[in-house]
């Protein structure tokens, strides 16, 4: 199994580069994410990958950061997604967003991806929500799906508590209400009572 490769960017191509390691050029697949971030031909790169063996091939994906990775891992383990879909899928979000639709279901997105039709999406969601939270983000962490996550002020506590009296568990309340936050202008937050809030959440759990 190869894990990562760290050589001389030969040959680069919009959808696969070729990596020189000690006079051997490996063809690695990448997606259109990570191939944005590659080096300049001749520069030296390093990428982690996954070695993806068949019967009748051996195929490489780099990915440029962990993350990415492992969103790749996740979602070929999705019946009807192959390394393939899960490398398109990548092409068009970010993983730590990725992982946020997943975690809140929110299937108009997914189903906005190249290759990802509404069963799919709904399959993401069913399989995944409960493992995405490996994904850090980079520099934005996603909340803690596995362990109890923090809320701020009176009005959050009441939120949450509601939800979860309504049979949604707490992590998936507080990321309900932090998506929920973060599209609604700060003005019109600061209106909503209580009720008003939960009514937007449910909306947006439908």
């Amino acid at each position: 199994m190869i894990s990562c490769l760290k050589g001389e960017l030969f040959h680069k191509s919009p959808e696969k580069v070729t990596i020189l390691v000690n006079g051997v050029g490996y063809e690695v697949s990448l997606s259109a994410t990570s191939l944005e971030k590659l080096p300049q031909l001749g520069e030296e790169v390093f990428l982690h990958t996954y070695t993806h063996v068949r019967e009748d091939a051996l195929t490489l994906f780099g990915f440029a950061d962990t993350d990415e990775k492992k969103m790749f891992l996740l979602l070929i383990n999705v019946s009807g997604v192959g390394p393939k879909l899960a490398l398109s899928i990548l092409s068009g979000i970010r993983p730590v967003d990725l992982a946020r639709s997943i975690a809140t279901k929110d299937v108009t997105r997914l189903t906005g991806l190249s290759g990802v039709g509404k069963k799919t999406a709904e399959r993401l969601c069913l399989d995944l929500k409960d493992k995405v939270g490996i994904i850090a983000g980079g520099d934005e962490e996603l909340p803690d799906f596995t362990a109890g996550s923090k809320v701020e002020g009176s009005k959050d506590k009441d939120v949450i508590s509601a939800l979860v009296n309504l049979g949604y568990p707490q992590n998936r309340a507080y990321i309900a209400l932090s998506e929920v936050k973060r599209r609604l202008a700060p003005e019109l937050l600061a209106e909503m009572r209580v009720e008003d809030l939960i009514r937007e959440i449910l909306r947006s759990l439908a």
